[in-house]
């Protein structure tokens, strides 16, 4: 077994994280990952509503009685959710940790910390994570460049932004981003992470509520397969490459505005791929850590695999690498 601080601070086996995904944490995805031992997270507004939010907790906490928590991302909208009324609705069903990602979840501190609730807050510099730590949270998921998502506009990969994190920040550090498998896991371990955070990887599943026909086309595709969209605007997304993720990026490198593209990038277009397995219907979400899958295991298979492996690799490759002199 692998303990760090992460593992006993927030109560889990394994220093494995499933962050939130949008349309993919789902009590589906996230009660087995909890059963495995790891750490998984409800994606608030993949919920239509914060009232669908507390169903589908119940809903998770039928399927499992291990600990899991609630992503809340907190991002630039014409029409905002209502965020105070997701915020009460998982305060109120008792959740006791809290992934936020994306702007600074100062806002919604206070009601959280009152409740007694541990704050992970996800970001992609260390100067967003010395901020995160001023406001008091528990720990911070740093995402590295290879990121699925948003990874920043620094451009800096994980090697070297959780190592440099691991220098400055005092919480438990989650290594997100190019992670799938049990080297990256010791690699993020020793760079200085408490633990690491998996997006892609656990897409990949045969419990994760998307497509079929999506796990397939990860598992065929390599690093090279994503490009990054938003570029010009500064808000970059690292998606799968389609006929839509080309067509974004040209008409923005030729210019254009997000008004010009704002049909093609809509998000209910991203859940049809994933209901419907029409890999060209919208932009979906991948990291370049798709290189490194192989296959679809359960949660529990990968899971159990990674830890074994990783502990194979610290005390069986790496020990005898150290000889007395």
């Amino acid at each position: 077994m692998i303990e760090t601080r992460f593992t006993r601070e927030f109560n889990v086996q394994h220093p494995i994280v499933q962050g939130g995904m949008q349309w993919v944490g789902r009590a589906e995805m996230v009660a087995p990952v909890a059963d495995a031992g790891a750490l998984g997270f409800l994606t608030a507004l993949t919920q239509p509503t914060p009232e669908a939010l507390v169903k589908e907790i119940a809903r998770t906490r039928e399927m499992t009685d291990r600990p899991f928590g609630v992503n809340l991302t907190i991002l630039p909208a014409i029409s905002p959710p209502p965020y105070a009324e997701y915020r009460a609705a998982i305060i109120e069903s008792g959740i006791r940790t809290v992934e936020t990602a994306g702007f600074s979840p100062a806002d919604h501190m206070p009601a959280f910390k009152a409740a007694g609730i541990k704050v992970i807050h996800k970001c992609t510099s260390v100067r967003h994570a010395l901020k995160a730590e001023s406001l008091g949270v528990d720990a911070v998921s740093i995402d590295g460049f290879e990121c699925a998502g948003h990874p920043g506009e620094d451009d800096v990969p994980g090697l070297i932004l959780i190592a440099a994190a691991a220098r400055r920040v005092t919480v438990p550090i989650i290594a997100s981003g190019g992670i799938a498998d049990a080297r990256g896991l010791v690699a993020a371990l020793a760079l200085g992470a408490d633990a690491v955070n998996m997006g892609t990887r656990f897409m990949c599943t045969v419990e994760a509520p998307i497509h079929e026909k999506v796990k397939r086309r990860i598992v065929a595709s390599t690093e090279l397969d994503t490009t990054l969209i938003f570029r010009t605007l500064r808000n970059t997304s690292r998606v799968a490459v389609n006929t839509i993720s080309n067509e974004v990026v040209e008409i923005l490198r030729a210019g254009g505005e997000f008004a010009d593209v704002r049909d093609l990038v809509a998000g209910v277009r991203g859940r049809e791929v994933y209901e419907t397995g029409d890999l060209e219907r919208g932009l979906w979400t991948v990291g370049q850590s798709q290189a490194l899958i192989e296959d679809i295991p359960t949660v529990a298979d990968l899971v159990h695999r990674m830890v074994a492996e990783a502990e194979e690799i610290i005390s069986g490759k790496l020990g005898p690498l150290v000889v007395a002199r």
